[in-house]
């Protein structure tokens, strides 16, 4: 990355000046005006910028600038016109990078209880983890992407679940549930056991979650973990006796809580809530979610992911603390990462949902499609609350972000279908110095930022910068389209601004594979 080049220089000018090392910061200046890039060590250092500035040499830079303290730099022409070249040599790749260095990786995300079908808040974790992960796969790291399915039988919300099952309640009845009881009523007549009953309903429930994850939201989990396995493997009964004879649980009150507070907690916290003598089963004690949760994450740690990103939904904000002490009470010595995904509204607009039923996931999808769900849901920061446009998102227009940046790449095929010949399919033969216009250069300076935006956006989960850096993109080669005619009479300049059109393509459709959006070739 030319980023990662340009620090480089700065670093071995400081050695050189004043025979220490430092850690250089990179930025982007506010306007183009001011440079490609922008540094303020010399504020930092406390040392003169322009003495520092006067020793770089590179033939990358065309000409390094000193204002108010800044360090400016101006990329070369000739170095630009050759990433051209960079981008269609490594094609699909470029932008690959290694700092993940396989590190094992495990991205949790939806874990939605099987009480009912993913409603629109859902729709933030379910974007923004497959995203990350594929992020995080694109810069080096080892990732599996899991799924937590909350369906012990002894849980609340599975009894109670089965309570609706067993015609003792309403809790959670939709008309979606209620033909499920129905069609399961031979085999809930030989149910009494209210667990039994919402965790027979709940498999059902969970079908048709994993069906719609699958094959209409287009993401694929590598592993579907149940709570209720957890329990059947003793797991949960395993990690209350280790907590035990580590002396970190103990009894008040009839309950028994866990010494989270010694841990980096406030307080600490009930994970049984009757007594509980050797064993859940012969005790009969009554776990909370957080003795499940901590079997869990164990289960994580033992089977070796060094970084661990859990994307919980907005009312998990006060379980965080609980989790990051636990880890820390079972000696995790890895990366634990807890992003809350926070509220859902509507903006603007109506959609249509079934009579007496809340909206759900599936209702926006068949409403505005997947694609601009998807890189909408993505413009917005996970940790802020969210207002979704509905009327932007069926705009057919410019004002779309989503069809602005789809149809410049359309518009790239387009040109691409029309060209006279294909040569710009052979590198060695185009002469790329032809490229001189600003606005070709300009475009350049965006295609090679593609690299830094998939750095930060691993290092920092900050996934709102990929569709803008995507808008960013089509409105520059938009520009471009403008001021430079491509198909033109000239041969040499023709194949020269293909090639560039085609790197465009490349970066266009690379971003877009991120988003796991759709690059159409035609609309």
């Amino acid at each position: 990355m030319i980023r990662e080049e340009i620090k480089k220089l700065i670093e071995k000018a400081v050695k050189d000046l004043y025979k220490k090392e430092i850690e250089v910061e990179i930025e982007r200046p506010a306007k183009a005006t001011y440079g490609d890039y922008s540094t303020n060590i010399a504020m930092i250092f406390k040392k003169n910028p322009q003495e520092i500035a006067s020793i770089i040499k590179s033939d990358i830079l065309e000409k390094i600038k000193v204002k108010n303290g800044f360090i400016n730099f101006f990329l070369s022409k000739e170095y630009l016109q050759k990433q051209v070249d960079e981008i269609l040599k490594q094609g699909e790749k470029f932008g690959q990078l290694n700092i993940g260095k396989k590190i094992k990786t495990q991205v949790e995300f939806i874990s939605a209880n099987p009480t009912g079908p993913l409603h629109i808040g859902n729709g933030r974790g379910a974007f923004f983890g497959d995203t990350l992960a594929n992020i995080l796969k694109k810069t080096g790291y080892k990732v599996t992407r899991e799924y937590y399915i909350n369906d012990a039988k002894n849980s609340n919300q599975i009894r109670e679940l089965g309570k609706t099952a067993l015609r003792k309640g309403i809790t959670y009845l939709t008309k979606n549930l209620e033909f499920k009881i129905k069609n399961l009523e031979a085999k809930l007549k030989k149910i009494s056991d209210e667990g039994e009953a919402g965790y027979l309903l709940a498999q059902n429930v969970q079908k048709d979650i994993k069906d719609f994850i699958e094959k209409r939201l287009k993401i694929k989990f590598d592993n579907w973990i149940s709570e209720e396995d957890l329990y059947k493997k003793n797991k949960i009964d395993k990690i209350f006796n280790w907590l035990k004879d580590r002396d970190l649980i103990y009894q008040k009150a009839g309950a028994w809580w866990i010494k989270t507070s010694e841990f980096g907690d406030s307080q600490d916290w009930v994970i049984i809530r009757t007594p509980h003598q050797n064993s859940l089963e012969n005790k009969g004690g009554e776990p909370t979610y957080l003795l499940s949760d901590i079997a869990y994450h164990k289960d994580k740690f033992d089977r070796g992911f060094q970084k661990i990103i859990d994307i919980w939904g907005a009312d998990h904000q006060g379980h965080v603390s609980k989790i990051k002490a636990v880890a820390k009470m079972l000696g995790y010595k890895g990366d634990l990462n807890i992003l809350i995904s926070q509220v859902v509204r509507f903006k603007k607009g109506k959609i249509s949902k079934r009579k007496s039923q809340i909206i759900t996931l599936e209702d926006l999808i068949n409403e505005v499609g997947l694609d601009v769900a998807r890189f909408l849901y993505l413009t917005k920061s996970l940790n802020t609350q969210m207002e979704f446009d509905l009327e932007l998102a069926k705009e057919q227009s410019e004002k779309n972000p989503v069809f602005y940046v789809q149809y410049a790449h359309a518009r790239i095929c387009s040109i691409l279908r029309k060209a006279p010949s294909k040569n710009y399919w052979s590198r060695t033969s185009i002469d790329y110095s032809l490229l001189n216009h600003p606005s070709e250069l300009g475009l350049i300076k965006q295609l090679i930022r593609f690299p830094e935006i998939v750095e930060d956006t691993a290092k920092d989960y900050q996934i709102q910068r990929l569709p803008q850096y995507a808008i960013d993109l089509a409105t520059i080669f938009h520009q471009f389209y403008r001021d430079c005619k491509v198909l033109t009479k000239d041969k040499n300049l023709r194949e020269a601004r293909l090639a560039l059109i085609l790197a465009t393509k490349i970066i266009l459709k690379n971003t877009l594979n991120l988003m796991g959006i759709s690059a159409p070739k035609r609309m």
